[in-house]
C-alpha cells in the first residue's frame, strides 16, 4: 500500500482515484473545484479544496510524506508546469505529470517531473491498435519496439500445441500465458494444446507480433 497524493480531479484523475481506491492505497486527494472533490470522496482516503500553485497550501499537505504524486491537470498547463515544479521543490519523492504533446512532456522533466503520462496519446494508440485485428483484447507497450498482448486463441490454432504451432522459431514470438476460464496459466510445456475461446498473452517485438497475427 503507498500513500499518495493525487492533484487534478478532472476525468482522468478521478478514474485515477478509483483505480487507486480499488488497489488499496492511501489517496489524498486535491482540486480548486469543491464539485469535483466532492465527486471523488467516496474513493480517497482524504480531500482537499486548493490551489495547488500556491506554496503555502502545497506545504502544508506534507509532500515528502507522499511516495508519489500524481498531477493529473489536463485543462491548464501551466498551472500543470508550476505544481509540478512546486513540489519537487517541497521535496516531493516521485512526480507524475499528465501531458498532452511532447513539448509539455520536455518542461515537465525539466521542471520536477521523474515521469510523464499520455493518457490521450496512449489511449489513441491503444484505440488503433485494437482496431487493427479481431484477435486483440490487450496491449501493454514494453519499450518502443517491445509489446506484451492479449489475443484470441486463432481459429486455425484450435486443436494444435504449443509446440507444432512453434511460433517462437516462425515469427520470433513467445506465448507466456493463457487464460482459461478466467484463469491465467504460466507453466506452459510445449505440449499445452490450445483450445478455442482461450486467450493468451505473447510477448515480442511489435513487427513480429503485427507478421504473426496478421495486424
Amino acid at each position: 500500500m503507498k500513500s499518495i497524493l493525487l492533484i487534478g480531479l478532472g476525468r482522468f484523475g478521478k478514474h485515477i482515484a478509483i483505480h487507486l481506491n480499488n488497489l488499496g492505497h492511501q489517496v489524498m486527494a486535491v482540486d480548486s473545484s469543491e464539485e469535483r472533490v466532492e465527486a471523488v470522496l467516496p474513493f480517497v482516503t482524504n480531500a482537499q479544496i486548493g490551489d495547488s500553485t500556491n506554496q503555502s497550501f502545497l506545504r502544508s499537505l506534507g509532500i515528502s510524506n507522499y511516495d508519489v504524486c500524481i498531477v493529473a491537470i489536463g485543462n491548464d498547463f501551466q498551472s500543470s508546469l508550476e505544481t509540478t515544479s512546486l513540489l519537487k521543490e517541497l521535496g516531493a519523492r516521485h512526480v507524475i505529470s499528465r501531458a498532452a504533446r511532447d513539448v509539455q512532456a520536455k518542461f515537465l522533466l525539466r521542471n520536477g517531473a521523474d515521469e510523464v503520462v499520455y493518457p490521450e496519446k496512449q489511449l489513441a494508440k491503444w484505440t488503433a491498435i485494437r482496431c487493427s485485428s479481431e484477435h486483440i483484447l490487450d496491449y501493454i507497450e514494453l519499450d518502443s519496439d517491445h509489446a506484451m498482448f492479449e489475443v484470441v486463441v486463432p481459429e486455425g490454432w484450435a486443436g494444435r500445441s504449443i509446440g507444432q504451432l512453434d511460433i517462437r522459431k516462425k515469427y520470433n514470438v513467445t506465448i507466456i500465458g493463457i487464460k482459461r476460464d478466467g484463469r491465467l496459466e504460466l507453466s506452459l510445456t510445449p505440449e499445452v494444446v490450445l483450445s478455442s475461446g482461450e486467450t493468451m498473452l505473447v510477448l515480442g517485438q511489435n513487427k513480429d507480433i503485427q507478421k504473426c497475427f496478421r495486424i
